[in-house]
C-alpha cells in the first residue's frame, strides 16, 4: 500500500506498531532502501513482526505462510501508537487505516484515531477487515469488498440481487455514519454510494497473473482521489481500473501511473469530467 501511494506521487508516512525483532529491523530497512519515512513504526519488545510468505507456481500464487501474532495492543502500545498518529497527522491531506484484524487497529484505538483526524479536518479512508467493521463510525470512506459487506453486516443475499445489495449498502451507510461506501465486486467491478447517488462501474477485461495487491492499489488510489476532494464516481473508477492494471503483474507490484492516466484517457474516464485538470 505504501509503494502505491509513493508510486501515485504523494508521501507516504507509515504508522503501525511492529516487533523490536531481526524481521522488524530488515522491514526498517526496505523502508528506507524505498526511501519510505520510518519515523511512524514503532517497534515493541512486546510483538512480533508479521512476515508473509508467497509460493508460487508458473505465475500462480498456490499458497501464503503467515508467522504474526493477532493479540490487540497493550495500553503502552496504544498510547504510542495514537500519539505518534497525532504527530503524522499534522503533515496528513488524508489517512488510510488500512485493516488486516492484525490487533494493530482496535476497538479501544479507532474510534480515537478517527476523532483526532475529523478534528483536523483530514478525511479517512477505510479498508476493513471482519473483528473490527462496524468500529469507524464517522468515516470519510469505507470501502469493503463483496464478501466483508455481507460478513460485517451479518446478512446473505444473491451477488446479482442489486435491490438487497443496495439495501445492505444503505444500512452500512446509517450504522457507519457516512456518506460514502465502495464495494469492489470482483469481476463484476466496483460500486459506489455517495448519499442517495449510487454508481455502478464494469470491471475492465484483463489478463489476470496475479490478484496480489489489487485491493492495497484500489484503496491506495481512492485515498489520493480523496485528498484531491475528486467526486466519488471517477475515484471509483480509476481506483477500478489501477486494481485490475496490478492484476496483470506477478507478485505484489506497485501502480505505474502513467499507465493508469494513459488508460483512463484512452477508456474516456477523464472526459466526463471536463472541469478537471489533469
Amino acid at each position: 500500500m505504501a509503494l502505491n501511494v509513493q508510486a501515485l506521487g504523494a508521501t507516504t508516512l507509515l504508522c503501525s506498531v511492529i516487533g523490536d525483532d531481526k524481521d522488524g529491523s530488515d522491514f526498517i530497512g526496505l523502508l528506507e532502501e524505498n526511501n519510505l519515512s520510518t519515523e511512524g513504526i514503532i517497534q515493541s519488545p512486546d510483538r512480533v513482526t508479521t512476515v508473509k510468505q508467497r509460493i508460487l507456481s508458473g505465475g500462480q500464487q498456490l499458497l501464503r505462510i503467515d508467522s504474526e501474532i493477532e493479540t490487540d495492543l497493550l495500553e503502552h502500545e496504544n498510547q504510542a501508537l495514537v500519539q505518534r498518529f497525532a504527530e503524522l497527522l499534522e503533515r496528513a491531506d488524508v489517512v488510510i487505516f488500512q485493516d488486516y484484524d492484525k490487533g494493530v487497529l482496535n476497538e479501544q484505538n479507532i474510534a480515537e484515531l478517527i476523532s483526532l483526524a475529523r478534528q483536523k479536518g483530514v478525511p479517512t479512508v477505510i479498508d476493513p477487515k471482519k473483528k473490527n467493521f462496524l468500529r469507524y463510525k464517522g468515516c470519510s470512506l469505507f470501502k469493503p469488498n463483496l464478501k466483508e459487506l455481507k460478513e460485517g453486516l451479518k446478512v446473505e443475499f444473491a451477488d446479482a440481487n442489486r435491490e438487497a445489495f443496495e439495501r445492505a449498502v444503505a444500512e452500512l451507510q446509517d450504522r457507519l455514519e457516512t456518506r460514502n461506501i465502495l464495494v469492489t465486486l470482483s469481476e463484476r467491478g466496483v460500486f459506489c454510494a455517495a448519499g442517495n447517488d449510487k454508481t455502478y462501474i464494469d470491471a475492465h477485461l484483463r489478463t489476470i497473473s496475479d490478484v496480489s495487491g489489487a485491493g492495497d492499489t484500489v484503496i491506495s488510489i481512492a485515498a489520493v482521489c480523496m485528498a484531491l476532494n475528486l467526486p466519488l464516481p471517477l475515484l471509483a473508477d480509476l481506483s477500478n481500473l489501477g486494481g485490475g492494471l496490478v492484476c496483470e503483474e506477478i507478485g505484489v507490484v506497485p501502480v505505474d501511473k502513467v499507465k493508469l492516466y494513459q488508460e483512463a484517457k484512452q477508456g474516456r474516464i477523464l472526459a466526463n469530467y471536463p472541469a478537471l485538470t489533469v
